[in-house]
């Protein structure tokens, strides 16, 4: 696996140095939709297949997707998600609930539920001790180790 991005004291820069492109995040979007297969990518997301390409080699080389072999005989892959990849699923919501709330006239074109009972799906930031939703206004930062 390649070295992390060089901007570690920020993690949004360098994890936007491995998936900030619109074509890799929607790659993600369609791997989570249950999308593996180069074709099947190429032809959701109408990609150029170079391009399409060089974002799979990308989220393989970083360990966001896996390269798994589904036929022999030709050699043929399909893309999974790995772990790393998989924890990419709360960013993904987030952008889409943006987009949602800020660009979907009429209302958003897909609902996100709960697969075991159909009911639609909320996402917050919640605070593990006192177990409470906290908004964006009630949110800081600080440096690991640094008493608050």
């Amino acid at each position: 696996m390649p070295d992390a991005p060089q901007e570690l004291d920020c993690s949004i820069a360098a994890t936007l140095e491995i998936i900030g492109d619109r074509w890799s995040l929607l790659i993600l979007r369609d791997a989570f939709r249950g999308v593996h297969r180069f074709s099947a990518f190429q032809e959701d997301l109408g990609i150029a297949k170079n391009l399409l390409s060089d974002r799979l080699r990308r989220l393989v080389e970083h360990d966001v997707l896996e390269r798994v072999r589904y036929q022999d005989r030709p050699v043929r892959y399909e893309y999974r998600l790995t772990a790393k990849g998989a924890d990419l699923s709360p960013a993904l919501i987030s952008l889409m609930r943006w987009g949602d709330r800020w660009y979907a006239e009429g209302g958003p074109p897909t609902v996100l539920i709960h697969d075991h009972c159909g009911t639609p799906l909320i996402q917050e930031v919640s605070c593990p001790t006192c177990d409470e939703a906290v908004s964006p206004r009630h949110i800081r930062s600080r440096k690991p180790g640094v008493d608050v």
